[in-house]
């Protein structure tokens, strides 16, 4: 597959839309209590749809959830590295980044000139934002298509919003920076 494929290139997914959902699901506060919610969030949702996911969630450089669930396998973990590495990098959700250069009529391997061993701007990392701190940190899932996989990243931080109280909470920073 390359990032072209229809497969993988979500042309029906607007960077409009993306940065909106950036800007909507900033988090008033994330601690380690917050990614042990957030990934049972996750696995809850994909074990419902029998998804084999892998689910990885950090601050900084510190992993504070994995998960593997029946059916991912090594392979996600790689997966998970390559778009975390893209949302860290960039500060903001791996498809989003991917929208964008095809947005421009390039891909990410042509603008970014990045191994694309060691990054792949597919969906399913997500930029982890603090309201008034910014980008701490990263939520990502691997095992299905890459708009499904951002999907249940944004269904799992909707509701640990709704959960936790904070669906009413300020819009965010925006998003984050341009990327290549």
């Amino acid at each position: 597959m390359t990032a072209t494929d229809p497969d993988t290139a979500p042309d029906d997914v607007t960077v409009a839309e993306l940065e909106a959902q950036e800007a909507r699901l900033t988090l008033p506060r994330f601690t380690y209590e917050t990614a042990w919610k957030l990934g049972n969030l996750l696995v809850e949702l994909a074990r419902a749809r029998n998804a084999p996911v892998a689910i990885d969630i950090r601050r900084g450089a510190q992993q504070l959830f994995h998960c593997a669930l029946p059916g991912s396998t090594a392979d996600n973990d790689a997966w998970i590295d390559r778009k975390r590495r893209v949302a860290a990098r960039y500060g903001a959700s791996s498809l989003l980044v991917g929208a964008r250069c095809r947005a421009k009529g390039t891909t990410f391997e042509e603008s970014s000139r990045l191994d694309p061993d060691r990054y792949a701007a597919h969906g399913g990392a997500f930029p982890i934002a603090v309201e008034g701190a910014g980008i701490v940190g990263t939520v990502t899932v691997s095992g299905l298509p890459q708009v499904a996989d951002h999907e249940l990243v944004v269904e799992a931080l909707e509701r640990l919003r709704e959960a936790e109280g904070w669906a009413g909470a300020g819009a965010g920073p925006g998003p984050g920076p341009e990327s290549p």
